[in-house]
């Protein structure tokens, strides 16, 4: 396997740091003691929840790969629950009180330091979710603001695979069927984002018909090729925040990360849709 680009890499560092907001029962716990019950639920306010109280529209546009259908099954009904405020206040409180027994003895500060400062430079424009994150005030606490800045990058770099997608002519279905295509997680991807197996085989015969798929479902050359080039695209859309950190300081970011990152990982489940496995590997 190629050396992961620095972007690749720094990504698979701070993706678990955002990631427990999802997967560990902390998270679960501060959505329901804020009166929020329900796995999608509880994603969509807290995902959505810096947009502030929107409609379902402009998420199905930000999340890309979800299905319309299951994104307007949560919204706008979710705000009839819960505040965009009391969901923001539920996903920092929940990643909290995940990381603090997942990160007890490790130091933080120097580490939360380095990944603002990545997160303070991410461009804005054209990047709605990382942009709306990067809005919100910054916390003081030095663990929330690593689990800020974490989700902020990882908003800013998934705005860019989007582009990168849209720029190779690719919908949000399709997406995932191409995915799957090479790692084989239809199982877990398609019911996680609400596909129905029609809209999945509709979009795997458009990709067959660009001679991206074979007729068994796995990606030809040629779409290994096309895949291969948007991930390329992506990494270059998610590389100004580390150019203006700098090589030394990104590296120092990535050797700090790395344990933080190996004590998370066992928490996620190895099928996850982000997709992220615990050896660190994964597409996006």
């Amino acid at each position: 396997m190629s050396e992961a680009s620095v972007e690749r890499r720094l990504w698979s560092l701070f993706e678990p740091v955002h990631a427990v907001t999802y997967f560990a029962p902390e998270g679960g716990a501060a959505f329901e003691a804020a009166g929020l019950r329900g796995y999608w639920r509880r994603y969509f306010a807290g995902r959505a929840a810096p947009l502030g109280a929107v409609g379902a529209g402009p998420v199905i546009a930000a999340f890309f790969g979800f299905a319309p259908g299951m994104v307007t099954r949560a919204l706008p009904d979710i705000w009839t629950r819960i505040t965009p405020q009391a969901a923001l206040d539920a996903r920092r409180d929940g990643a909290r009180a995940a990381l603090e027994p997942l990160l007890d003895g490790v130091p933080v500060d120097e580490v939360a330091d380095l990944l603002e400062g990545a997160a303070r430079a991410v461009d804005r424009p054209g990047r709605v979710l990382g942009a709306a994150n990067a809005d919100l005030p910054w916390p003081d606490e030095a663990l929330d603001r690593l689990w800020h800045a974490a989700t902020i990058l990882r908003e800013h770099r998934g705005d860019g695979h989007v582009a990168a997608l849209l720029t190779a002519g690719v919908d949000g279905c399709e997406s995932l069927v191409w995915r799957c295509g090479r790692d084989g997680v239809r199982e877990s991807m398609q019911p996680a984002r609400g596909w129905t197996d029609e809209e999945w085989e509709a979009a795997a015969g458009r990709l067959r018909e660009r001679g991206w798929l074979a007729a068994d479902g796995s990606t030809t050359i040629v779409g290994e090729e096309a895949y291969a080039e948007v991930e390329a695209v992506t990494d270059r859309l998610a590389g100004r925040p580390w150019r203006e950190l700098g090589a030394a300081a990104t590296e120092r970011c990535a050797t700090l990360l790395e344990p933080i990152a190996a004590r998370i990982l066992p928490l996620l489940p190895d099928n996850n849709p982000i997709p992220l496995r615990p050896q660190g590997q994964a597409a996006r």
